[in-house]
């Protein structure tokens, strides 16, 4: 059984002048549309006290660093393209060594509109939530212009989720977003294509609490095509993966218990089908086979129960070192803010 955790109090930030935002863009190859992204970001918000936009130019080919700065960002520029997920690793490692107490991440390509932001942070700035997403089908009225395939795609990702996670979730691959502090603090990912999924796992997994805002997005992109989902099976594929780590790791009892389970279940049934033979004629022939079946796949079971149980163990230390990170990087935030 794995570690409980708590689901945290509500707690509202509190409002002063020197509440930081943070507002991330990563950008590969967006010079036609990154400098209006900066541009409609909201320059002051009732309830925060310092705004900055950073931009994390993910080995673009073209101009788009140029034109960040021309619009008054900050810059991080990969040498060489990463994936989205690595590109929000660098946002996350920026805000969380500034001290920002609120991360928001919002794509280059003009598909948001930075005039909702203050829609999208108000659950965590009134402690309703840690993190918020925006949610383009939660409200049927704002369900945007999109391919059916896509649509669907969609579907599909929110229902095995919300069932991975125990929570309902209609949008699992929006890129606006919002991190409170706490949320921040306690991400620990590893994907580097992309990293939708394996927040809203992370986080519903340590019982954090997430909020979706619906918004109005638009569906395509007015420039060139999607760098994450340009080709649907490489996307479906890779995020299968990233979503099978996310709960080997945090489910492994689960996961290799259930495997295990399947695997007993025919054995059990091979076993009684032998053994009604037996009885029948007295005799194991012609149908041994049922016997070394039986035997093969209650192994393959005890190996899946065992691996779940050292998996679970894992887990455990995991969850133990996630606090301690989770710790010393509050007291050093705490630090900053009695600066």
């Amino acid at each position: 059984m794995e570690p409980s955790r708590t689901r945290a109090e509500p707690v509202p930030l509190p409002l002063r002048e020197s509440l930081r935002l943070l507002v991330s863009l990563p950008a590969l190859n967006e010079e036609a549309t990154v400098a209006a992204v900066i541009r409609g970001v909201p320059s002051q918000i009732l309830g925060v006290g310092s705004i900055e936009v950073l931009v994390i130019d993910d080995g673009s080919s073209d101009h788009t660093s140029e034109r960040a700065v021309e619009a008054g960002a900050k810059v991080i520029r990969h040498p060489v393209p990463r994936g989205v997920g690595a590109a929000f690793h660098s946002a996350l490692a920026y805000g969380i060594d500034r001290g920002a107490d609120l991360i928001v991440s919002i794509d280059a390509d003009g598909q948001f509109d930075g005039a909702d932001i203050p829609a999208l942070i108000a659950p965590v700035l009134e402690g309703r939530a840690d993190f918020t997403t925006a949610s383009r089908f939660k409200d049927p009225a704002l369900v945007p212009e999109m391919p059916w395939v896509k649509r669907w795609g969609n579907r599909i990702m929110s229902r095995l989720i919300s069932r991975l996670a125990g929570e309902r979730f209609y949008d699992v691959s929006c890129g606006m977003r919002c991190y409170g502090r706490r949320a921040a603090l306690q991400l620990h990912l590893l994907a580097r294509f992309t990293y939708t999924q394996e927040v809203l796992l992370n986080l519903a997994f340590k019982q954090l609490r997430i909020v979706e805002v619906p918004l109005r997005v638009r569906g395509e992109r007015e420039h060139g095509e999607s760098r994450v989902a340009a080709s649907l099976w490489r996307y479906g594929l890779r995020t299968a993966q990233i979503i099978f780590r996310s709960y080997r790791d945090y489910r492994p009892m689960r996961l290799f218990g259930g495997i295990a389970l399947a695997l007993l279940l025919p054995a059990f049934g091979l076993a009684a089908f032998l053994m009604v033979h037996y009885a029948r004629t007295g005799e194991l022939s012609p149908h041994k086979w049922a016997g070394f079946g039986a035997i093969a796949l209650t192994a393959l079971a005890l190996l899946m129960l065992q691996t779940g149980i050292i998996g679970d163990m894992l887990n455990r230390h995991r969850i133990y070192l996630e606090e301690l990170l989770f710790r010393q990087r509050s007291e050093m935030h705490r630090g900053r803010d009695a600066e």
